[in-house]
């Protein structure tokens, strides 16, 4: 690589570092913001995201996540987020002051205006009563949980499904094709396409690709849910494309997908480096996916016996032993029997004691270094034994 190519890489790899410091200053801001308003539970959690944002930002500075060019195509994806998510936010706003206007005048709002009428529809469920609250529908948990099946698209991103090879290994492929096929234009946009890093089949793409689907899919639900906190629910585009209601732990603070992304990062930034094994990144991931809406969905629909954690809220004996079991099985195919114990016992110490902190952070970050640190210690063989 050339130095001026070597000097265009370092830009956006500094670019993405300061991206992660600017969303660990925001997180504190917003935890601070959410302790304020007495939302401890939000508060602490955001302030967590926030620490794993400064790690980040320094493990990208020292490490890198991604090689040239996919540091710059994260970068190009970053921006195009920002904008479409200011857009959107300023179509609500523009909107929103026209039925003020239409209010104030006593003007019959528009039912012809059939491009605006699905915004308005929007506008009005965000705006004229609270969207936050306490206790939401079964079909809207379902639909809320139905985001953690984010732990799958995962897992066929990095080993495929039966005879399809990994999703990452394909849009790696695809990648390579492509430039050939528009050589000129890649090589004016990104230099030589002899220095692109990957090769046909190489399965290092696999593993860096993997985090880029991870980290492009952060970048799309932060600033979103960045824009909800700081101007309102209505500005999220994210709220609008899922329908989803908030809950009142949100309100001043980041929204679960946010938690349980950030904790897929950092623990598949751990397997990065080494520190983990790639079984017991799966393990944790999909134990704090399946486990979690098992307890949920079983303890709502199902659940008789009340148990009440010190953080106020209530749970149940029916839905603690769904969560357990999910994580066992889980466990057991990924790591074995012995380790499966382990996850599952750190699952049920993260869902019943900590107070203040979301368990879709705690999850992904503790099972896979729980189950890790007993694979050092016990050093069984990892998987079916």
């Amino acid at each position: 690589m050339d130095a001026y190519w070597t000097i265009v890489d370092g830009i956006y790899n500094t670019s993405l570092s300061l991206f992660f410091f600017t969303l660990m200053f925001l997180m504190f801001i917003v935890g601070r913001k959410g302790w304020r308003a007495n939302n401890r539970y939000g508060g602490v959690s955001s302030i967590i995201c926030g620490i794993c944002f400064l790690i980040f930002g320094f493990y990208n500075s020292i490490f890198r996540f991604f090689p040239y060019p996919y540091n710059g195509f994260i970068i190009w994806w970053i921006s195009i987020i920002f904008i479409i998510t200011v857009i959107f936010a300023l179509m609500i706003k523009k909107i929103i002051k026209k039925m003020e206007n239409e209010s104030q005048n006593n003007i019959n709002t528009s039912a012809n205006d059939k491009k605006s009428s699905i915004l308005r529809r929007y506008i009005n469920r965000m705006t004229k009563e609270d969207p936050y609250q306490d206790d939401i529908s079964i079909k809207m948990e379902l639909l809320r949980k139905g985001f953690h099946l984010m732990g799958f698209l995962i897992l066929i991103a990095y080993y495929g499904l039966f005879l399809i090879p990994p999703l990452a290994e394909i849009v790696s492929d695809t990648v390579i094709i492509f430039i050939n096929q528009v050589e000129p234009s890649y090589n004016f946009l990104w230099g030589e396409i002899s220095d692109y890093p990957y090769s046909i089949g190489d399965f290092n793409a696999v593993i860096d690709l993997t985090m880029f689907a991870l980290i492009a899919s952060l970048v799309f639900a932060i600033m979103s849910d960045l824009i909800r906190i700081l101007w309102g629910p209505e500005y999220s585009i994210f709220n609008f494309l899922t329908k989803s209601m908030l809950r009142n732990k949100e309100k001043n603070a980041a929204g679960p997908q946010i938690y349980i992304m950030t904790g897929f990062i950092f623990s598949y930034m751990l397997y990065m480096s080494g520190i983990i094994h790639i079984s017991a990144f799966f393990a944790g991931i999909l134990i704090a996916c399946l486990s979690d809406a098992a307890a949920a969905l079983i303890g709502r629909n199902y659940g008789k016996h009340k148990i009440y954690l010190r953080n106020n809220e209530t749970k149940s004996i029916e839905g603690f032993i769904a969560g357990v079991m999910v994580a066992y099985i889980v466990g057991f195919f990924f790591v074995g029997p012995i380790y499966a114990i382990i996850g599952a016992l750190i699952f049920f110490i993260t869902d019943y004691f900590p107070a203040f902190t979301a368990d879709n952070i705690l999850n992904p970050i503790f099972i896979p270094i729980g189950i890790q640190v007993f694979i050092v210690l016990l050093g069984f063989p990892v998987g079916l034994i």
